[in-house]
């Protein structure tokens, strides 16, 4: 569970899982001050984090030597309504065609890809 708590600058607001902490603010133009992550680079840091850790974890799994993995995650709002995650994968080293593959079909296992694969429904917590 995440809490976020507003923060004294306009729209600055701080949030934690009571672990860790961090936070989260809009760009000046939108009356905020660039003091954190925007929320929608939130939803992509969650799904390029996920990715990334997936695809390392397969590679543990099926033995690929894999020092190093990059994920760069970017959500295209162009089309109202229809929302793209446009996503790349990088890999440290030289791997051979079919270990790419097989580490790029992992990446549709990623668990936060799967839960932004299905439809949402929002509900409030009772008090």
């Amino acid at each position: 569970m995440i809490q976020a708590d507003s923060q004294p600058d306009h729209y600055h607001t701080e949030f934690t899982n009571g672990a860790h902490v961090a936070t989260s603010d809009t760009t000046p133009n939108k009356g905020g001050g660039n003091r954190g992550f925007r929320p929608h680079e939130l939803l992509e840091a969650a799904l390029a984090t996920c990715m990334n850790m997936t695809v390392r974890m397969a590679a543990d799994k099926q033995g690929i030597p894999l020092s190093s993995v990059s994920v760069t995650v970017s959500l295209n709002r162009e089309e109202p309504g229809k929302p793209v995650f446009e996503y790349r994968v990088q890999f440290g080293e030289a791997l051979s065609e079919a270990q790419k593959s097989r580490l790029l079909s992992a990446v549709e296992l990623c668990p936060v890809r799967n839960t932004l694969s299905h439809p949402l429904r929002f509900i409030p917590c009772a008090p």
